[in-house]
């Protein structure tokens, strides 16, 4: 009784929670925006099953066969004919069996909900944020009196002013203060660009049709919203069918067409909007087809990224640089994927804006002269060894993950720590940001390694920020295909003896054994480090043939001793000539854009507490208006003062709004608070005015004179809203807001 008792309490406890967390008209966003849900590499990184919910699924299997059994019992005995007594008991019995199992119920939902951090919860946040964003003209559906096309939106006038000001911000951070040589490049690009580059053969993702209606939908996508449904929903599911479906959330990214195919078919998924069947899965090139000039003989696409630009343009750029290393190249541009079924507003669109770094640095030297900058950092890091495990993100010293070879070298601990610092400036909240390292299969073969700086929203962890260490394998790419070296050279001041790792694949060999793989094979083959190479080599010579696995076919071939010459060779060399490896960050604006919306986001009563007034607490960096003027009411002399104001505000360059309209004071500040506007000056007076905080909403008093400037002094980052409050006269708002 005790057992059960508790387990009806903790019951009733969370309907409690549930009620109150999750009603709508109740929705406080401000405590909703700052619990940041459970970390969501539990569930894809780890097929380990929480061991609460794992216990508490068997309990409820366990007590439905004892509800079965006894249900079973009750009809015997009222078919026996048993005393009045005797069935009561029984009966009896039977609602207590109920009772426990409605509790324990409750107690695994209450588990599940937990370990999905408030779904419901997380989907009215988000509710409230795009009803706002939308409403407010940040952004909104393309096209939208025709009903819209998916995965296209436009930016209203103050989502482009958001946008312009992580972008102005994105070049002072990197650009100018790294001293980057910037390009801008045609987002139409020839097709043997980027077939050297391997878009066109490998840019796909699996798609699967509604075999009726020719409906097209993301199959990895089906199967991880029925996963994820199941979990959440079916409280029948056993320990080992839960686990089953954890399992495949982990390795859903691995899944070959065949396996992704057999899935479906095995847990009889259909298309979501008809139920019809669907078709086997098949790969979908996600690059946007065109042909450049009236021939069409001369196929082209738009670009899915900004970087071929960058290392087509590598000769010109090392040339422009002196022929010195390392240096970078930057391009800011529209980029261009035909997402087969685009979701999560901005997160996962067919057109958006890239910012992309080619960084490019000797192989042999990866070290940066300003690394001792961010050495001292300590951020959230999410290393592969910790996701293996089913463990979670920590907080890392990017000095110590550096020397301990978790971050493969120094230039890309850099660009990490410079990340970081971009991110939070902009005003992404540091606890809901990490770097997590990619896995082992999620890595090409030439990469030395890669991160994904990730912040977390309603959506959970989203990638933002690619950093990736990517070796020689761009410039090598374009140079065989065109012919033209796209490489460095280091001059000696003596003649130097080298000793040099030659990997001469026999591509007549490799194309008879492996016909349409042979250029994967020997991409392979030609990407071993010297370690690699040497023991092939030896494993060679004794056994005649080695299992090799080549990362872009996903298996191991075999390769034969006739397939591949290795050896070391000593030369002169009176200079080296060598192909520069390239770090390279790419930031996804767009979705960087959307993740401050959600953190700067939250509610507050009004004054009256009779209703909830939405916030964008930007900084003012991000603002898209950096003040507004209000007279404080309609009087000509008030309003020649605003309009004052306002000219030293336009020769300060500081982006502002004028109202002189009749509306209160109060609804006034409500309104540009929705905007995110940082400060307001209220004229209340033809000799001084005061100049409100949007978040403390606190006041100062100022004369006219000095508002500009001390408005400008704040939003450029001179001083804080903490040095003007100490600064100068404090005033009380009163009835006004």
């Amino acid at each position: 009784m005790r057992i059960l008792s508790s387990l009806i309490s903790s019951s009733a406890s969370f309907g409690h929670k549930f009620l109150s967390r999750f009603t709508l008209r109740s929705l406080n966003a401000a405590s909703l925006r700052s619990q940041a849900p459970p970390s969501a590499a539990s569930t894809r990184h780890s097929t380990q099953m929480d061991a609460s919910e794992e216990s508490l699924r068997k309990a409820l299997a366990d007590k439905q066969s004892a509800v079965e059994a006894q249900g079973i019992a009750v009809r015997q005995l009222k078919e026996a004919g048993a005393s009045k007594p005797e069935i009561d008991a029984a009966v009896e019995a039977l609602n207590d069996l109920k009772v426990v199992k409605s509790a324990i119920e409750n107690r695994l939902q209450a588990v599940v909900v937990g370990n999905d951090g408030g779904a419901a919860g997380r989907e009215a946040f988000r509710q409230a944020v795009v009803n706002t964003l939308e409403r407010r003209l940040f952004y909104i559906p393309s096209f939208k009196i025709y009903r819209g096309v998916a995965g296209l939106y436009d930016y209203g006038p103050p989502g482009c002013a958001v946008k312009s000001n992580v972008l102005a911000f994105w070049r002072q951070h990197f650009v100018l203060e790294e001293n980057m040589l910037e390009v801008d490049c045609p987002c139409v690009t020839p097709e043997v660009v980027l077939k050297a580059s391997g878009h066109v053969d490998k840019f796909t993702d699996l798609m699967v049709k509604d075999e009726k209606t020719g409906t097209c939908y993301r199959a990895d996508h089906l199967l991880k919203d029925f996963c994820n449904e199941k979990l959440q929903k079916d409280l029948s599911l056993s320990a080992e069918k839960a686990a089953e479906l954890k399992h495949i959330l982990a390795v859903l990214d691995d899944l070959s067409a065949e396996e992704l195919g057999a899935k479906i078919k095995e847990y009889g998924i259909t298309a979501p909007d008809t139920k019809n069947p669907l078709s086997d899965p098949y790969p979908f090139n996600l690059m946007f087809q065109t042909s450049i000039g009236p021939s069409g003989l001369s196929p082209g696409y738009m670009r899915p990224e900004t970087a071929q630009g960058i290392f087509v343009n590598f000769r010109d750029l090392y040339y422009y640089n002196g022929n010195k290393l390392p240096f970078a190249a930057a391009q800011i541009g529209q980029a261009f994927r035909n997402e087969i079924s685009p979701r999560q507003g901005l997160l996962r669109v067919r057109e958006f804006t890239l910012a992309e770094i080619e960084h490019f640095v000797d192989p042999e030297d990866k070290s940066h002269p300003k690394y001792s900058e961010v050495v001292d950092l300590e951020f959230l890091m999410f290393p592969r060894e910790e996701q293996m495990s089913g463990q979670s993100a920590k907080r890392i010293h990017l000095g110590e993950a550096v020397s301990t070879g978790i971050v493969n070298n120094q230039t890309l601990g850099y660009f990490i720590g410079r990340v970081y610092l971009f991110l939070t400036r902009l005003g992404i909240d540091k606890n809901r940001l990490r770097f997590r390292q990619h896995l082992a299969n999620e890595m090409a073969h030439y990469a030395a390694d890669c991160w994904d700086a990730e912040i977390e929203c309603s959506y959970g962890w989203i990638e933002c920020v690619g950093i990736a260490d990517r070796s020689a394998y761009d410039l090598r790419a374009h140079s065989d295909k065109s012919g033209v070296p796209l490489v460095a050279q280091e001059k000696f001041s003596e003649p130097r003896e080298v000793e040099k790792l030659v990997i001469a694949p026999v591509k007549k060999e490799l194309g008879l054994a492996f016909k349409g793989n042979q250029k994967m094979v020997v991409e392979a083959l030609e990407a071993m480090n010297e370690e690699e190479a040497m023991g092939m080599k030896d494993a060679l010579a004794s056994k005649g043939e080695v299992d090799f696995y080549i990362c872009t076919l996903g298996k191991n071939v075999v390769i034969k001793k006739n397939m591949v010459s290795i050896s070391k060779e000593k030369k002169k060399e009176h200079q080296r000539v060598f192909t520069p490896s390239v770090i390279e960050p790419s930031f996804g604006i767009g979705r960087i854009i959307y993740c401050l919306y959600e953190h700067s986001f939250y509610m507050r009563s009004s004054k009256a507490g009779d209703e909830q007034l939405n916030v964008f607490r930007f900084p003012p960096l991000m603002a898209p208006i950096k003040c507004t003027v209000f007279p404080l009411v309609q009087n000509q002399q008030y309003e020649e003062v605003a309009k004052h104001i306002s000219k030293s505000l336009t020769a300060a360059g500081i982006s502002h709004k004028i109202d002189i309209t009749g509306t209160s004071i109060g609804k006034r500040y409500a309104r540009t608070d929705e905007l995110g506007v940082p400060f307001a000056i209220t004229v209340d007076s033809t000799s001084s005015v005061t100049i409100r905080e949007r978040d403390s909403k606190d006041q100062i008093r100022v004369t006219v004179e000095e508002a500009a400037s001390v408005v400008k002094s704040v939003t450029d980052g001179q001083r804080t809203w903490d040095d003007v409050w100490s600064s100068f006269p404090h005033h009380s708002s009163g009835p006004t807001e």
